[in-house]
């Protein structure tokens, strides 16, 4: 099974360079399932309905979240309609939405897909990942209800990912880590199988901070005191992502490397699907 996971789209630069380019990517990598991160993707600050939508529109199977995934007041509405439309799992029992779900592949397969927000250095503190994953586990175990499990791990600290990842080791397919949006030269196959990545980087403008126009958080690091409000860059963006080969007898990785298109960084397309 071909699996893309594209890293947080930042604004409207990003979501729309993702809009344009999906398809295409679905179309020419022959991709079986696509996981989305949209949580900046409203202006950098959460996801309204409308993108959510138009992101589906444009082949995701799955859109992630995370610490964002509020900022826009209609998420709180709009997140139980939507299956495919995921927060963290480990919030409190009783918040709106999922945070995980089982979904058919292109290709037939059974995909978990499971959204988890880390507790290092990350507002709000949530319930424990790594009880919340065992959890999800527990209850879909791989290769017996599903034929891939895939984590996106939302959390700013490398070790809590690293230590996340090895966790689950052997019982997923693929655990990426978000929030960052920076991405990380890590990408290998643990030891028990699964794929992982500390940070599939964003989807926006890398002339920036962190997807955001630099000059104001330039200044509160120089200044200390806010001139005005952080805005979404809007120069050019671009796709970050990473791609995994799932093995359909084992559900465990059997590749995986980086995808990035567009400028500023070094353009990359995973040599086994050219």
């Amino acid at each position: 099974m071909r699996l893309l996971f594209l890293g947080d789209m930042v604004g409207k630069t990003g979501r729309t360079a993702v809009w344009d380019r999906l398809p295409g990517l679905i179309s020419d990598l022959k991709l079986d399932f696509v996981i989305v991160n949209g949580e900046n993707a409203a202006g950098g600050f959460g996801i309204t309905e409308d993108i959510y939508l138009e992101t589906i529109n444009a082949g995701a199977d799955v859109v992630t979240t995370g610490n964002h995934v509020w900022d826009q007041k209609e998420a709180v509405s709009f997140a139980g309609r939507h299956d495919q439309f995921l927060r963290p799992a480990n919030y409190p029992a009783g918040t709106p939405g999922r945070g995980s779900g089982l979904f058919y592949a292109r290709n037939g397969a059974r995909v978990l897909a499971a959204n988890i927000m880390g507790r290092v250095f990350m507002h709000p503190e949530l319930d424990d990942p790594f009880k919340s994953a065992e959890a999800i586990l527990d209850a879909c175990p791989l290769k017996e209800q599903a034929d891939a499990i895939v984590f996106d791990f939302h959390a700013e600290a490398t070790s809590e990912k690293q230590c996340f990842g090895h966790f689950v080791d052997g019982r997923a397919s693929f655990v990426v880590g978000t929030h960052t949006h920076v991405p990380t030269a890590d990408h290998q196959i643990l030891n028990g199988g699964t794929a992982y990545m500390s940070d599939a980087g964003m989807c926006g403008d890398y002339d920036s901070s962190l997807g955001m126009e630099k000059e104001e958080p330039l200044n509160r690091f120089i200044s200390k005191m806010p001139k005005g409000r952080f805005e979404a860059a809007s120069g050019p963006a671009t796709i970050c992502g990473v791609g995994v080969e799932i093995s359909d007898s084992t559900g465990l990785a059997e590749k995986i490397a980086p995808l990035r298109i567009g400028p500023r960084l070094q353009e990359a397309i995973p040599e086994f699907w050219r």
